[in-house]
């Protein structure tokens, strides 16, 4: 039995502790909208995050989250009110096929998360993990910069 905290509920599923933590959400909890690419963690289609950071959920083994918290896609709405990015997401019309999003979308808020005010680099080196066949990377990017403007001195925070 592993158990972790999910999208702000506690947690408890029987499986193999080697599972990935992907397939345990898809498959054991029904949780759909974390997508597999890879499985390799190249892609970022499986991103969540465990305890704020944005993680490859392909790799993870689901022990690793043991008494830890874990959020997902559907955990980034909060009492039916969408998160920031996800109303920058479609105000920008940043998906087309849509199939990268989530994991796209897990890793933009992580970011913000940790830096508020990101610049340039720091949005690059953040999103560079997550491909998307459709190349809408600058709508992606105009998305972020909705929700998080740029530092007024362009420097990096500490």
């Amino acid at each position: 039995m592993v158990r972790f905290t999910l999208n702000g509920t506690a947690c408890a599923i029987d499986v193999e502790p080697d599972m990935p933590l992907l397939w345990a959400l898809r498959d054991a909890l029904g949780l759909t909208g974390t997508k597999f690419g890879c499985g390799m963690a190249l892609c970022g289609a499986c991103t969540v995050h465990l305890d704020g950071k944005a993680v490859r959920s392909c790799v993870l083994p689901v022990a690793a989250v043991e008494g830890r918290a874990v959020t997902t896609i559907e955990g980034l709405a909060r009492d039916g009110t969408l998160h920031p990015l996800q109303q920058a997401w479609i105000d920008e019309n940043v998906a087309q096929c849509g199939y990268c999003q989530s994991g796209q979308l897990m890793s933009a808020a992580a970011l913000i998360a940790s830096s508020p005010t990101p610049t340039d680099d720091q949005i690059a080196q953040s999103m560079a993990g997550n491909l998307c066949r459709c190349g809408t990377y600058q709508r992606i990017r105009r998305a972020i910069r909705r929700v998080a403007p740029a530092p007024p001195d362009g420097k990096e925070e500490p």
